[in-house]
């Protein structure tokens, strides 16, 4: 039971962090195949993801080696952090005090640079390679913390929490080849508050893990943690908007 509460978090987490990021990654990757060709897009992307794939598979296992309470407390301020961070955007976006992320304009912007560049005079087109690696290691680090974070929970918890980001991986794809465009109705603010949530609420929980703390409900306190993080966030939304009208009438 305790390992099932600790999975379901951990694979939730991993999979919506891993939406965002595999979303936002895929406009720039759609841009370049688009505009420079498939094979630098689908070659740049390719060598990013075994870069990653790389990264998992060696600090997955060191980290699971180190005494797990002051790692439990390391990574949970660090997962608390980056939640928060989420979090944060998830509000000011929801209040309108800043924009929300328009992965059509992206596409567009990033189309309109891509022509602006002249073509390379080799077989390979290094614009286009450079372009997709570059995104997709960028967003693809982020997705890598949460993952190689998570999986330092508990020497159970790596194999859940790649298979969430897997799992996105796959699922970004698949809608990208289908749709054959940027994926902008998804709603990718709503993905963030959630994942702000459960990152919050999981690394606090770690964090009181970390310090001997003698959770309430032990595993459940998680659910209770997301819970009041979501609750707080909520209640910041309309406490924001004064300050995005005030934007407007400047």
């Amino acid at each position: 039971m305790s390992a099932l509460i600790h999975a379901w978090p951990t694979t939730l987490a991993a999979f919506l962090a891993s939406t965002v990021e595999f979303v936002e990654a895929l406009t720039v990757v759609l841009a370049v195949g688009v505009v420079r060709g498939w094979r630098g897009a689908i070659a740049g992307t390719s060598v990013a993801l075994a870069c990653l794939a790389a990264v998992v598979i060696v600090l997955g296992p060191l980290l699971t080696r180190l005494p797990i309470g002051p790692l439990q407390l390391a990574v949970g301020t660090l997962l608390v952090l980056f939640g928060m961070r989420w979090l944060r955007k998830a509000v000011l976006r929801s209040a309108g005090v800043i924009p929300l992320h328009d992965e059509a304009a992206a596409f567009a912007k990033t189309s309109a640079a891509l022509r602006g560049t002249a073509p390379g005079g080799t077989a390979w087109d290094a614009v286009a390679v450079g372009t997709a690696f570059e995104i997709t290691m960028l967003e693809g680090l982020e997705v890598v913390f949460i993952v190689v974070a998570m999986g330092a929970g508990g020497p159970q918890l790596l194999l859940p929490a790649a298979a969430g980001a897997l799992a996105a991986l796959v699922l970004v794809v698949a809608v990208g080849i289908a749709v054959h465009g940027p994926l902008s109705t998804v709603p990718e603010n709503a993905l963030k508050f959630g994942v702000g949530v459960l990152l919050s609420g999981f690394g606090t929980f770690w964090i009181g893990e970390g310090i001997g703390l003698d959770w309430p409900g032990a595993d459940l306190s998680i659910v209770w943690l997301c819970l009041g993080f979501l609750a707080v966030a909520l209640a910041l939304v309309p406490v924001c908007r004064p300050a995005a009208r005030a934007a407007d009438a400047a």
